[in-house]
Formats: C-alpha cells, structure tokens, sequence
C-alpha cells in the first residue's frame, strides 16, 4: 500500500493538512460508492437500475479525479497565504504591501475548500442514488460512503471557516458563509438520512 500521502500528513509540515486530508477522504466516499455500483452491474436482479449505475459511475469517477485534484489544490491555495504572513510590517508600506498579499491568498484559501465542500455535496447524492438502487449486499458500503462524505464536508468547512474572520471583505466574507452553510445543512442533513436508511435495511 502507498502510504505517501498519509505519512507526509502527518509530518509537522503545513502541507497536506486538514482540506487535502478532506478532500482525500471525498475521494474515499466516492470510491467506495462506485464499489456499490460496480457490485451492482451485470446483475440480473438490478438490470432496470443499470443503466442509471453506469451513468452515476461515471460521474463518480469525475468527481474522484477532482477530489483528488483539490487535495493538491487545498496545499497550492495555502502556500501563498503562509508566505503572506510571513512578510515584514515594520514600515506603514510594509503592513500595507502584507495586508494586501494577505487578502489575496485568503480568496484562494477560501475557495478551495468551498470547492471541496461542493463535490462532496455532490458524492452525496450519488451516494443516496447507490443506497437505495445498488447491490443490497453492498448497502453498508453506501452507508460507510456517507459517513465518509459528511466528515469531508464538516472538514473541508472548518478550512473555510478559519479564514472568514481575517477577510476584510464583509460582503465576499458573507456570501462564503451562506454558501459554507448551505453546503453545511444540506450535505450533514442527506448524510444522516443515507446513514439512518441503510442502518434500518441492516
């Protein structure tokens, strides 16, 4: 097993942290969901869902390849923000020259994990489809999908909701807090619906 990306994790290095590690762990829902329908396809018994279960594989597969792409993103977002902080403000120019280097990294800082959060929302409802139309045998995986899924989502949030106090910014700060939110409520809330339907089939 390759276990990279786990032991740099844990390594006192500012990079990976906890949005690459969310959005790895989106990208573990989403395999796991895609294990619920690649159980399901070619079976007898689901051949008027296959048509649906090859179509939310695919869209699965894209969203794993993008989850895996923001886990690069997430630490490529941070870099310019930790470099910001770094910067001298001895001088007015100096605290001037930071605080705007400041402001431009906490755009990318913030926007990376409201993307991660996104596709999460997304691995969510095709997760749900899988839970109620895959394999039965595989029904617990589509639980463990969604459990996983709702941990990447409160994480990546966590990400988003750090930066919200030092963005200057009161209507750019606003809107990423209603859309943390929504993601927030609507993600949580399928998640706990998923994880309650498949424990009640078990």
């Amino acid at each position: 097993m390759d276990t990279a990306f786990i032991d740099e994790l844990a390594t006192s290095a500012p990079t990976p942290g906890g949005g690459g590690a969310s959005a790895y762990c989106g990208a573990l829902a989403t395999a796991l969901a895609s294990m619920v329908g690649n159980l399901t396809v070619g079976k007898k018994t689901y051949a008027d869902v296959e048509p649906q279960v090859q179509a939310s594989l695919e869209r699965l597969a894209a969203l794993r390849a993008r989850l895996l792409e923001l886990v690069d993103a997430d630490a490529q977002a941070f870099a310019p923000l930790a470099a910001a902080y770094r910067m001298p403000k001895e001088t007015e120019q100096e605290k001037a020259a930071k605080e705007a280097a400041l402001q431009r990294a906490l755009v990318g800082a913030t926007e990376v994990p409201l993307q991660i959060m996104d596709e999460c929302m997304t691995a969510l409802k095709e997760t749900n489809f899988m839970a109620r139309n895959g394999s039965r045998m595989a029904r617990s995986d589509a639980g463990v999908a969604a459990v996983f899924a709702k941990a990447a989502l409160q994480g990546a949030s966590l990400n988003v909701r750090i930066n919200l106090g030092s963005i200057a910014d009161e209507a750019a700060a606003a809107d990423y807090r209603a859309k943390m939110d929504q993601l927030l409520d609507e993600g949580c809330a399928l998640a706990d619906d998923i994880y309650a339907f498949v424990v009640e089939c078990l």
